[in-house]
């Protein structure tokens, strides 16, 4: 755990440090997000946040493949590496859209090499741990693992519209993967608590909670498409690597459940971007739009129609994110019955909050103040 731990730390440090390193960069190549009618910063605000959670990451890795504890997780295979390039690869892509302002058409063009890179390279959803489903053609493999990351990917940066949201969020819903994680290598293999998974995550994390520093409200710099289509990939990643390590059909009756967190805390992680991209596919869709058409209707706008300030908002959907994912990764060690009512009470606390008498108090003040993107 402390090794996971000082990895996280590695990357925190970089990025945070690496930060006013990237928002320089972002002044001098002017990837500065201006002030449009859609967004709620009310000031240009540079971006290219990513750049810096890149070089953490990269710093994360590197120093975890000098510890003698996780060397075995970089001589098993190249994956992690493999990950890192692919990271790098829609970084620079992010880096170009935020100084160019790509079409949507080559952002997904560029976003299905670099999760087609990974996947050729062997990071790949090859089994499916719902009664022990293998996805028997290589083809068919590649391309549910393509469709994954992308989602994921554009997932993240749908919900990236307010300082220190998709970061926030990221960290928390990381938090409890890294948890799960761990606890599935100690349960599979008691002699070697190493794991690519459990790596990814923690340095994911530690990108996440450097960046935020300099990211929530009021934002000194967004992390731009480079940082969210990089934690979207790096996370669907992580979920791609440990996805089949529990064998559904050796589970006794009692650990059923967990047979299915593989799939379920990743969704539980992704569960408010995956919600907010769902619906503006729709929405846009029903209007007769492009997908990628942006609006002020995300799940955040509304929050702040609510009358929600800008930070309260915030704290609100990391609350939400906290509940679905740390109730999922629960499931690993407490019984359903017991997660389900639980659940069922943070549940009703966080539309106590959301919906109660919190809100109101900043309406028609909350333009006022600078912070904030949205797509």
């Amino acid at each position: 755990m402390r090794v996971y731990l000082l990895v996280m730390l590695v990357a925190a440090a970089v990025t945070y440090l690496a930060t006013p390193f990237a928002r320089w960069l972002a002044v001098k190549t002017n990837a500065v997000t201006a002030v449009r009618s859609r967004d709620v910063h009310t000031i240009p605000t540079p971006r290219l946040g990513g750049v810096a959670m890149y070089l953490g990451l990269a710093a994360a890795f590197l120093f975890a493949s000098r510890m003698g504890f996780l060397e075995g997780v970089f001589e098993v295979n190249n994956n992690a590496w493999v990950i890192l390039a692919a990271g790098g690869m829609v970084c620079l892509l992010g880096v170009a859209d935020d100084i160019w302002d790509l079409d949507w058409m080559t952002k997904l063009v560029g976003q299905v090499l670099a999760a087609g890179l990974m996947a050729w390279q062997g990071v790949q959803l090859i089994t499916v741990p719902i009664g022990g489903l293998t996805i028997g053609s290589s083809r068919l493999s590649l391309f549910v693992t393509v469709i994954s990351v992308v989602i994921a990917m554009n997932a993240v940066n749908f919900v990236d519209g307010l300082d220190g949201l998709a970061a926030g969020m990221i960290a928390i819903g990381g938090a409890a993967f890294f948890v799960y994680t761990y606890l599935l290598t100690l349960e599979a293999n008691p002699t070697d608590y190493s794991n690519l998974a459990t790596l990814i995550v923690s340095a994911l994390v530690g990108a996440c909670l450097g960046f935020l520093p300099h990211n929530f409200h009021p934002s000194k710099i967004f992390m731009g498409d480079s940082g969210s289509m990089l934690i979207g990939l790096t996370m669907a990643a992580a979920a791609i690597v440990v996805t089949g390590q529990i064998d559904p059909e050796q589970a006794s009756d009692g650990q059923q459940i967990p047979a299915f967190i593989p799939i379920l805390l990743p969704a539980a992680v992704l569960m408010l971007p995956l919600l907010d991209m769902g619906l503006a596919v729709v929405r846009r869709l029903l209007a007769g739009k492009s997908p990628f058409h942006p609006d002020r209707m995300h799940l955040h706008h509304r929050l702040l129609q609510l009358g929600h300030s800008h930070p309260r908002a915030v704290v609100i959907m990391y609350l939400w994110s906290a509940v679905f994912s740390f109730g999922a990764a629960a499931l690993v060690v407490v019984p359903w019955q017991t997660v389900l009512a639980g659940l069922g009470v943070a549940v009703v606390v966080s539309i106590i909050l959301t919906l109660g008498p919190l809100r109101g108090r900043e309406r028609g003040a909350r333009h006022a103040v600078p912070g904030g993107q949205s797509r």
